[in-house]
């Protein structure tokens, strides 16, 4: 398919810049694809509801860290400055990051990090460049390691906002807070699973209460997320890896899920692929602990899901075409026209919606 065919216009004030206070607040649109009533306009907190009793909703329990960082680097008496986003840890010591300006650096160069400029000159964490990719990422190769590498990078890194709010605000302390879900378990990620910023401790109770059950997987969100589209068609588009896992424990649970008759409930694009990836073809999701790259268009057979809930996308995303090929291509452009119409708040910090499969 096109990417264009992805495309929709988006006003500006449709962009969250901040989350919604309480974060169980905000709206929900439920998409039914084969009902006359195709869309359904409701509120996040009313989640118990729109489920039975016995399904089970599936949560990406993956903890940001301050992945963005400042680089300096110094070559021939000339010092220049780099942002660097890192993206997938590739060893202890390893980190592969997207850079910019990327062309500053070449294999062999060594990068002092800091907060900020001020402390360019006393900087303590350095690196060097190991590799430039045909794909258009750097590894580096820090001088420390392990824990003690965590420890230095959330010392000088930024949470890494996306662009569509960075490019209006520059990152805050409350981000720190904001842009983690409430039950974030294991550092790795450098982006957010936005679905999950809409549960509190409340709505877990109220869930509870209601006999649905709450599972965990992990996929480490890496940067990838956050970079456009450049080809013409959708077949022609590589997608960085990530990692995730599904233990033994969480797979069996889900498959008994189905077994019985419930709905498995993917809460967020992230938890999907990591479930989508450890299925087989007959449905049965196998415990798994890997890497994976897939991307999902229209036409995909959906394998371990039964509905996902996840936030409003950019226009021509991999996100979009994700969504389209579970509720629908034409379903979805009618439901992102009337989420626009009637205000929706859209991306990391928006509101969410409850999509359906389509038979």
């Amino acid at each position: 398919m096109l990417v264009d065919d992805f495309d929709f216009d988006l006003p500006a004030e449709n962009i969250a810049l901040r989350p919604a206070s309480p974060r169980d607040s905000s709206r929900l649109l439920v998409v039914r694809p084969g009902l006359d009533s195709l869309l359904t306009d409701d509120h996040v907190v009313s989640l118990p509801d729109l489920l039975e009793p016995g399904d089970a909703l599936v949560f990406n329990d993956t903890k940001v860290i301050p992945a963005q960082l400042l680089g300096f680097r110094t070559r021939d008496g000339v010092t220049a400055k780099v942002g660097v986003t890192l993206h997938q840890r590739a060893s202890s010591c390893e980190w592969r990051a997207f850079v910019k300006p990327a062309k500053k650096l070449k294999v062999g160069d060594r990068v002092r990090f800091a907060f900020d400029e001020e402390g360019a000159g006393s900087a303590k964490l350095g690196a060097e460049v190991v590799e430039k990719s045909e794909a258009g990422d750097i590894l580096f190769r820090f001088d420390r390691n392990a824990g003690d590498l965590d420890a230095a990078i959330a010392e000088v890194g930024h949470i890494p906002l996306p662009p569509y709010i960075a490019a209006k605000r520059a990152e805050d302390d409350q981000d720190r807070t904001d842009y983690q879900t409430v039950y974030a378990k294991y550092e790795g990620a450098v982006a957010a699973p936005t679905a999950g910023l809409h549960f509190t401790d409340e709505l877990f109770a109220k869930l509870e209460a209601r006999g649905i059950e709450k599972h965990f997987v992990t996929l480490h969100v890496g940067a990838g997320t956050f970079l456009p589209v450049k080809v013409d068609k959708t077949e022609d588009h590589k997608m960085h890896y990530e990692w995730g896992e599904v233990s033994a424990e969480t797979a069996a649970a889900l498959n008994e899920v189905r077994r019985r008759g419930n709905k498995v409930v993917s809460v967020g694009t992230t938890s999907l692929r990591i479930l989508e990836t450890a299925a087989d073809e007959d449905g049965v999701i196998q415990p798994i602990s890997k890497s994976t790259d897939i991307f999902i268009t229209p036409g995909y057979k959906f394998r371990a899901i039964d509905a996902l809930m996840t936030n409003f996308h950019l226009p021509k995303s991999t996100l979009f075409m994700l969504v389209s090929a579970f509720s629908g291509f034409e379903e979805m452009h009618k439901a992102y026209g009337h989420a626009i119409k009637n205000g929706y708040r859209f991306y990391s910090y928006g509101d969410s919606s409850l999509l359906f499969a389509k038979a």
